[in-house]
């Protein structure tokens, strides 16, 4: 006589999410097979496929299909093993840390040593804050900050020549910075001495706002777009107004980017959902100098004209330096017939080579890129709902 064996069924839905039956073979053989007819025409029109199927040894323990139901990869641990997420704290190598950083905000910048001072200044008002801080080196120039106390207390990453985006989708995987209920994700080329991140953090909370960005003072700023001007009148703005007969015409009834629901993204702030959502869509193999911020309203977690707004009450300044693609120490042969010598630091700057034309030339481009792609997702994708159907970029007059 042989012994009853464990039947176990196993399948998904659309949605992905996993459904398990376990049953007694063969008693339960019947609606096992009524079972599993009604889920195969299931998973052919949800064009999903049976995750596992067969049969469990009279050793195997009833009721344990949920062991099933884990993050992919995890199924081969015990459930209670399974760490899903991480964060960016270091540990020390014996005892206890001597410090338990208390933030749930991470503040990363992409930094180069020409804008060393101004970065000082930036970390000491985050560490002050107790942010999390990781600095992007795309000039791959570390030691030189070792000078600064707090080097040892931020994280350091190089690679060179690359942009923020290019480190934020590789080092700031929504399963890393699940921990942190904000990210700031600034350039290097920022005034903070009228910024407290603290108070700015209370206002986001206060204003539902899951992104944004502080507004740049009108008197010190490189401005490029009305909405991030600082106004004084209210701790937190939404929309721009402009009026005039060229361009962007931007009033109460503007529902689309730049006039409202939009930022710049020279100093964006996104909770911690927001951000999943902009990680998915930066592109691994595109620069995003420009772009990403028409698109940033879809993943504001709801309506954009509420939930994105710029923050008068902290501001910032924006000093409009140039980074990728500067003028470097890299001159120009002297001699056309050997292209090993090249010029000293002090020859005419004429003589530099300028790449700031070809970033910009490639930012355009791969911005066609972007837009190509989105486009055809949209159309590819039947079952997406475009939230914002009819708007463009503001009203053009």
């Amino acid at each position: 006589m042989t012994k009853s064996s464990n039947f176990a069924l196993v399948f998904r839905d659309p949605k992905h999410r996993r459904f398990c039956f376990c049953g007694l073979f063969p008693a339960a053989s019947l609606f096992c097979l009524v079972l599993f007819i009604w889920s195969v025409f299931l998973a052919r029109h949800s064009k999903e496929n049976f995750l596992l199927w067969g049969l469990r040894g009279s050793n195997g323990k009833y009721g344990t299909c949920k062991n099933q139901c884990r993050p992919p990869g995890s199924e081969p641990l015990p459930e209670g093993i399974v760490a899903s997420t991480s964060n960016l704290e270091t540990r020390p190598l014996w005892g206890s840390p001597k410090n338990t950083n208390t933030s749930k905000s991470l503040f990363a910048v992409a930094v180069g040593i020409k804008q060393k001072n101004t970065i000082n200044v930036m970390v000491q008002q985050f560490l002050a804050s107790d942010f999390v801080v990781m600095l992007f080196h795309y000039d791959g120039i570390v030691n030189e900050w070792q000078d600064f106390e707090w080097s040892n207390s931020v994280i350091h990453i190089s690679a060179q020549n690359q942009t923020k985006w290019w480190f934020a989708k590789r080092f700031l995987h929504p399963d890393i910075v699940a921990e942190y209920d904000y990210i700031f994700l600034w350039d290097e080329d920022l005034g903070v001495e009228n910024f407290n991140p603290d108070r700015y953090l209370s206002i986001v909370k206060d204003e539902g706002l899951e992104i944004s960005q502080p507004a740049l003072d009108i008197g010190k700023s490189e401005v490029h777009h009305l909405i991030t001007a600082r106004g004084r009148r209210k701790n937190v703005h939404r929309r721009a107004y402009k009026l005039g007969t060229t361009g962007i015409h931007c009033d109460e009834n503007s529902s689309a980017p730049p006039c409202t629901g939009w930022i710049e993204v020279m100093a964006p702030v996104f909770s911690k959902a927001a951000w999943r959502c902009v990680w998915y869509m930066i592109q691994n193999d595109l620069i995003h100098a420009w772009g990403l911020d028409m698109q940033l309203g879809y993943c504001a977690q709801g309506d954009r004209t509420k939930n994105i707004g710029v923050v008068d009450a902290e501001y910032i300044v924006h000093l409009g330096v140039p980074t990728l693609g500067e003028p470097d120490n890299k001159m120009k042969a002297v001699s056309s017939g050997d292209t090993s010598q090249v010029e000293s630091k002090e020859t005419s700057n004429s003589h530099a080579i300028n790449n700031r034309i070809e970033v910009r030339r490639q930012s355009y481009y791969e911005y066609k890129i972007f837009k190509r792609r989105w486009k055809k997702a949209v159309e590819d994708d039947k079952c997406w709902v475009d939230p914002y159907p009819e708007t463009e970029q503001g009203t053009r007059t």
